[in-house]
């Protein structure tokens, strides 16, 4: 695989059809912490073309990146082509879409088993699911940087906002109980209360589908709950 650039400035694209076993060069110049889910990215700087921003193992320096790609931390390889038990992240859940699967800081999958038949892999991701995917799919060997950064409370309100600040418009929150009945369906009174029940229907219009939509079962929950994890 080697990196190629648009002819009019976009960004790169990997051509398929060499082999696996190409020669590559460039040089790590410094790690930083940029990007969705703050996750830490290396500047690397190739013989041709711009630097280029991609994300790093929380084990990885600064060096030079030359040879034949092999199983290390911080190299792109196909999942087929991984031992079962590999630790990768930013795995591609198509061929060539450059990575959509284990991409936050600290998350990473796990390659499970390989079908040489039908070429798919199995592997284990973040949430605990297992997913099936293209052996051809690519992904980076190693956990993504920025492990535990959800460990840390807040504390303050002046974190949360410069940490939604960088995401999106959705802090603070303000609820229900506390606007005017005019501005939600469970607001005004004279004290902070619903006032009717929480539960609504599937088909409620628009303006009053707010609470617990359809919701199974309502009260506490009671007893002790057993899990099963299911074996597939």
């Amino acid at each position: 695989m080697q990196r190629r650039r648009h002819s009019r400035g976009g960004d790169d694209f990997l051509l398929h059809g060499r082999p696996l076993e190409c020669t590559i060069m460039g040089r790590v110049i410094r790690g930083q912490r940029k990007g969705a889910g703050s996750v830490f990215k290396a500047h690397v700087k190739h013989r041709k073309g711009p630097a280029k921003l991609r994300a790093v193992d929380f084990a990885e320096r600064h060096g030079y990146i030359k040879g034949i790609v092999k199983l290390n931390i911080g190299n792109v390889l196909p999942v087929g082509t991984m031992p079962e038990g590999t630790i990768v992240c930013c795995l591609e859940e198509k061929p060539g879409d450059r990575g959509k699967l284990a991409r936050a800081s600290g998350n990473y999958a796990t390659v499970i088993s390989h079908n040489p038949e039908t070429k798919k892999s199995r592997v284990k991701l973040p949430s605990g699911s297992k997913k099936v995917v293209s052996s051809a799919n690519r992904a980076i060997v190693g956990v993504v940087a920025g492990g535990g950064r959800i460990d840390k409370p807040i504390l303050k309100a002046g974190r949360a906002y410069h940490k939604y600040k960088a995401k999106r418009n959705c802090w603070p929150r303000v609820r229900g109980v506390a606007m005017n009945p005019v501005e939600h369906p469970f607001g005004g009174g004279n004290h902070q209360h619903i006032g009717k029940p929480s539960t609504i229907r599937r088909d409620a219009p628009a303006g009053r589908k707010v609470g617990l939509i359809a919701a199974r079962r309502t009260g506490r929950l009671r007893g002790t709950k057993t899990v099963q994890e299911k074996e597939n």
